[in-house]
């Protein structure tokens, strides 16, 4: 059998992080190891779902619960039956494919795809704040080419201006975090559009998104939150063009890579997200940003510290990872 050890842990902010939902000073994942009693050892992380209720204790319990089924020759598509879309599921899937490049000595991207991965080019997200710490923010990021703007009811349009002056050369995306209305939404776009603005992710709420059915945005909309695995998916054709694919939201790499699949055939364009996290909850999304038009994997930047043999950024440019963290 495989032995699985959780833990907890903690990583802090450079600085506390605002959404629309909630502000994070602190990023709390658990942590997967997986052992196969002859030298290989697989890792993961998950920081799970955390607006339905996910916390890394949670977590930790889906995981416990399922250590009876963790034989050697485990795969993937079994786990999407041991357990839901989330993030204990992501922890192992993801701990799994690490394990199995461990012992086979086959690279994930061989793999999985065949197709030898590359770096990408990561947006950096600035968080909510006032004016002047939105234009500090947007100064230091100068070098990175495209921008995530976090935004809610009350700032968005001041938010992108500013952003404009101390960075007009930026590329950038909206997201609201479900804080909007669909009147505020048709209210806004003239304006985001003659901004520049490229992307306005999930401005409605998860659920009330049907009035989004045969809109004629000048901005394609991407679905997050309202985009889970492949079995949301058919709800969203027709309202957004692009779904933001986490692989905490929809249970790991073997499930993400089937739904890039089935969003692609779908006719819905690609972009991958994180929820924080160190880079060892990046590695795995990297192989799913090989083929997503938008990347959004900057969570360790956010950070104070990270894991040995981290991802390395370089601008926006994310380096392909190496085998000592993950894959």
């Amino acid at each position: 059998m495989i032995r699985c050890t959780t833990t907890t842990e903690r990583w802090a902010m450079h600085e506390p992080f605002e959404i629309a939902r909630e502000t994070i000073t602190h990023q709390a994942v658990v942590m997967v190891r997986l052992d196969d009693g002859q030298g290989h050892i697989g890792c993961a992380e998950a920081a799970g779902v955390d607006y339905d209720g996910e916390t890394p204790q949670s977590m930790a319990v889906q995981i416990d619960a399922v250590r009876p089924h963790l034989h050697d020759a485990l795969t993937g598509a079994e786990l999407l039956h041991l357990l839901p879309a989330g993030g204990a599921r992501n922890a192992l899937d993801c701990a799994l494919w690490d394990l199995r490049a461990k012992q086979s000595g086959v690279p994930v991207w061989q793999a999985a795809t065949g197709t030898r991965w590359h770096s990408v080019t990561t947006a950096y997200t600035l968080g909510l704040g006032d004016e002047a710490s939105t234009r500090r923010k947007a100064r230091a990021a100068r070098h990175f080419p495209i921008l995530k703007l976090k935004v809610d009811a009350q700032r968005h349009l001041d938010v992108v201006r500013v952003v404009r002056e101390e960075h007009p050369d930026a590329r950038i995306v909206v997201d609201a975090n479900q804080a909007w209305t669909l009147e505020l939404l048709h209210e806004l776009l003239p304006h985001l559009q003659a901004a520049g603005v490229e992307l306005v992710e999930q401005p409605l709420a998860r659920g009330q998104d049907a009035g989004l059915l045969g809109c004629a945005s000048p901005i394609p909309l991407a679905a997050d939150e309202s985009c889970t695995d492949r079995a949301s998916l058919a709800h969203l054709v027709g309202r957004y063009q692009f779904v933001n694919i986490k692989l905490d939201k929809c249970g790991g790499l073997t499930e993400g890579l089937a739904l890039a699949a089935e969003a692609r055939r779908l006719g819905l364009g690609l972009m991958v997200g994180n929820m924080c996290g160190t880079s060892l909850a990046m590695a795995p999304a990297f192989l799913l940003a090989q083929q997503c038009s938008y990347v959004d994997l900057d969570g360790p930047l956010l950070q104070t510290e990270d894991r040995p043999h981290a991802l390395e950024y370089r601008g926006g440019e994310i380096q392909v990872p190496g085998a000592e963290l993950w894959g």
